[in-house]
C-alpha cells in the first residue's frame, strides 16, 4: 500500500445529537478499531440521496468492519429542524448512525466544501481519504479491503457489530407519500414512496381500496410489481395501454400502470443511473435516467423532471423514445432557450389549462419556472438562485420560497405551490405577478390535487392527504428571508488558482486512449464576477481572474474524471466516473486566498 498522510480525524460534534443509536451519544473513540466512513449529507440534495444508495452494498458486505456515520449538514433552515432530520432518516431508510449537526460544526472541522462528501477514517483514527460527489463507491470499497488487510495484520482492526440501533417503524397506510392524482372515478392514486408502492384511496382520501406493489423495494413488472421510492404520477390519454405514468425515482425509470388489473410495464429507463457520457436519447428502455421526480403530459410527450441531472427530459409514447428536452446538467438558475437553460433539481410539473406552459418547481433554487411551448424557452416566475430562500409574499421578483416540490394549476390560471420546507401552500398569480400564502401548518407538502372548489394536499411528513377549501383571501404571514448558513470562502480579487484534486483509486489510472478523461467546467453568478477563466476544458487546474467590482458571488465548478483498471492483463478494463458540482459562495476581500482547492477524490 502507498504511504498515506497521517491526519488525525477531528471529533464528531453536533448540537442535534445522534440518531439510530438507541439514544446513545457517541464520540470518535467509540469507532476506534473500525473503518469509519463519514457521509456529509443534507436531505434536500439529490446527489446525497444517490450516495446513500451507492453505499448500501458496501455497508452490508463489510458490516463487521465498517461503520458509516451520516453527518447531516443542512443547507436550508428547515433542514436544521431536528424532527425534519428524524423524518428524513426514516424516509430514506438510513440504516446507520446519523449525527445531526445543524450548525455545521463538524462540517467546518473536516473542511468540507460540498454535499455530498465522504471521508474515510482508519481504525486508528486518522483521515486517509476524501471524496466529493458521486461515483466513488468502487474506490472506497477497494480502500476498505486494503485497510482491512493492513489493520488486521497490525492487530488494530476490531470486528463485530456497529452501534446502529433501528428506530421504531412508522405505522399507517401511507409512509412519506410523494404525489397523487385523482382518478376518473373520484378515487386517488398516491405514490406511497416510503412503502415502495402505489395506493388507491377512496373519495374520502383515507380508505385504502388497494395497493399496487407489495411494499418491498424492487424493480419488477407485471401483476406483482415492485417500485423503489416512486414520486410523480400523471394520468395518461386513452389508447396507450396504460392509465397512469409513474416516476419510479430510485429505480431511475418510468413505469406505466394499467388500472384494470394493476399491471405495470417499464416505459423508460434501465434501472441504472445516468452518468456523464451516457446516451441522452434513444429507445427509452435502453437509456439510463437519473432520479425522475415528476411527470406531466405536455406538447404530445411525457415530460420528466429529471432531478438527478438538473434537466427536463421527454418520453414520446408514439415511438417509445426518450431524449433531453431542456437543461444542460449544470446546476443553477439560468433562463433562455431550452438547450441553454440551467435547472437545480426540478421536482414538480404542471401544465397550464391552454397547454402552452409547463410549470416547474425547481427545488434547489427555491424557484418556480416555466417552459413556453411556443418559443421553446425557459423563464423564471419566482426565485433568484441557489442560496436565497425564505417565506416572503408580494411581488414575484422579491418573493421567497423554500425548496418547493410541487405545482398545481388552479382554475383561474394561477399556480398553487407546495412550498415544502416552509410547510405551506403558496400561490403565484401570473396576471398580477404576486405571490401569496394560501395555507400554513402543512408538514412538508409535496404535491396537491384539485377537487371541485377544494385542494387536496399531500402532507408527506404527516403521511396523509389533507383536504382544504381554497381560500378567497391569502393568509397573512410575517416575511422571513434566509441565505444558506454555509460560510463564504474569502478570496482575493485578481488571479485565483483553482485546483481540483483527483487521485485515481488504487489499481486504476486515468485512461487517455480515446482523448481526455477529465473535464472541468467553470462559471459564476453573477457572470461578471469572472473576468476570465469561465468555460470548459480538460485540465483540472485553471487560473481564474476575479473582478474587483464585486464583493460576493458564487463560483460554479463542475468536475468529472474517468478512471479505468490499470492492468494490461485485463482485456476489458472496468471504468468508473467520478463527478461533482460545487457551488462555492465567495466573498471578495483584499486579504482573501489566491488558491481554491476542491477535492474530488484523494487528500489535499
Amino acid at each position: 500500500m502507498a504511504t498515506r498522510a497521517r491526519v488525525r480525524a477531528p471529533e464528531l460534534v453536533g448540537k442535534g445529537g445522534w440518531l439510530n443509536t438507541g439514544d446513545k451519544d457517541l464520540s470518535l473513540a467509540d469507532f476506534r478499531g473500525k473503518i469509519l466512513i463519514l457521509d456529509f449529507w443534507t436531505f434536500c440534495c439529490i446527489n446525497c440521496l444517490h450516495v446513500l444508495d451507492e453505499l448500501r452494498e458496501l455497508e452490508e458486505k463489510h458490516r463487521d468492519t465498517v461503520v458509516i456515520v451520516g453527518v447531516h449538514s443542512p443547507k436550508f433552515v428547515h433542514e436544521a429542524d431536528h424532527q425534519a432530520v428524524v423524518d428524513a432518516v426514516a424516509r430514506y431508510e438510513v440504516h446507520h448512525p446519523v449525527l445531526d449537526d445543524p450548525e455545521l460544526v463538524t462540517w467546518k472541522q473536516y473542511a468540507v466544501r460540498a454535499w455530498p462528501t465522504l471521508v474515510v477514517v482508519d481504525p486508528e483514527g486518522y483521515v486517509v481519504a476524501q471524496h466529493a460527489g458521486e461515483g466513488h463507491a468502487h474506490a472506497i470499497a477497494r480502500l476498505v479491503e486494503e485497510l482491512e488487510a493492513e489493520h488486521a495484520a497490525k492487530g488494530t482492526l476490531r470486528r463485530g457489530d456497529g452501534p446502529y440501533v433501528a428506530p421504531e417503524p412508522v405505522a399507517g397506510d401511507l409512509k412519506f407519500p410523494g404525489k397523487a392524482v385523482r382518478l376518473p372515478d373520484g378515487h386517488y392514486l398516491v405514490a406511497d414512496s416510503g412503502h415502495h408502492s402505489l395506493v388507491e384511496l377512496a373519495e374520502d382520501g383515507e380508505t385504502v381500496v388497494r395497493r399496487i406493489g407489495d411494499g418491498e423495494r424492487g424493480f419488477t413488472d407485471g401483476t406483482a410489481p415492485r417500485f423503489s421510492e416512486p414520486q410523480g404520477l400523471a394520468l395518461a390519454p386513452e389508447g396507450l395501454g396504460y392509465d397512469v405514468v409513474v416516476a419510479d425515482t430510485v429505480n431511475h425509470a418510468l413505469r406505466g400502470v394499467r388500472l384494470s388489473d394493476g399491471s405495470v410495464t417499464t416505459l423508460a429507463g434501465t434501472g441504472r443511473q445516468w452518468w456523464q457520457g451516457s446516451p441522452t436519447s434513444g429507445p427509452a428502455t435502453g437509456v439510463d435516467l437519473s432520479s425522475p421526480w415528476d411527470v406531466a403530459f405536455f406538447d404530445g410527450r411525457v415530460w420528466i423532471a429529471m432531478a438527478g441531472v438538473h434537466q427536463l427530459w421527454a418520453y414520446d409514447p408514439a415511438d417509445g423514445t426518450v431524449a433531453v428536452a431542456a437543461g444542460t446538467t449544470n446546476e443553477g438558475l439560468v433562463d433562455g432557450p431550452v438547450a441553454e437553460a440551467w435547472f437545480a433539481q426540478p421536482s414538480g410539473l404542471a401544465v397550464s389549462a391552454d397547454g402552452g406552459k409547463l410549470w416547474v418547481a425547481d427545488s434547489e433554487t427555491s424557484a418556480v419556472r416555466w417552459v413556453s411551448r411556443e418559443t421553446q424557452s425557459v423563464h423564471t416566475a419566482v426565485g433568484t438562485g441557489l442560496f436565497d430562500f425564505g417565506h416572503r409574499d408580494g411581488a414575484a421578483d422579491q418573493a421567497l420560497l423554500q425548496h418547493p416540490l410541487g405545482v398545481t394549476v388552479l382554475p383561474d390560471g394561477s399556480v398553487a405551490i407546495a412550498d415544502t420546507y416552509n410547510h405551506a401552500l403558496r400561490r403565484f398569480d401570473p396576471a398580477t405577478g404576486e405571490v401569496s400564502t394560501l395555507a400554513t401548518d402543512l408538514r412538508e407538502p409535496s404535491g396537491a390535487v384539485l377537487v371541485d372548489d377544494d385542494i387536496v394536499v399531500v402532507e408527506s411528513a404527516r403521511h396523509r392527504l389533507t383536504r382544504l377549501r381554497l381560500p378567497e383571501e391569502a393568509v397573512r404571514v410575517d416575511a422571513v428571508a434566509h441565505r444558506t448558513q454555509r460560510a463564504a470562502t474569502e478570496v482575493a480579487p485578481g488571479t485565483l488558482r483553482l485546483d481540483v484534486v483527483f487521485q485515481a483509486p488504487t489499481g486504476q489510472k486515468l485512461d487517455e486512449r480515446y482523448g481526455p478523461s477529465t473535464r472541468l467546467l467553470v462559471s459564476s453568478t453573477p457572470p461578471e464576477l469572472l473576468v476570465s477563466g469561465a468555460g470548459a476544458d480538460s485540465d483540472l487546474t485553471r487560473e481564474l481572474v476575479l473582478s474587483d467590482q464585486h464583493t460576493e458571488g458564487v463560483l460554479h465548478v463542475s468536475a468529472m474524471a474517468a478512471s479505468c483498471d490499470d492492468d494490461p492483463e485485463i482485456e476489458y478494463p472496468a471504468c468508473h466516473v467520478h463527478q461533482q458540482d460545487w457551488g462555492v459562495p465567495v466573498k471578495i476581500t483584499p486579504t482573501g486566498a489566491t488558491r481554491l482547492p476542491l477535492v474530488l477524490a484523494g487528500l489535499e
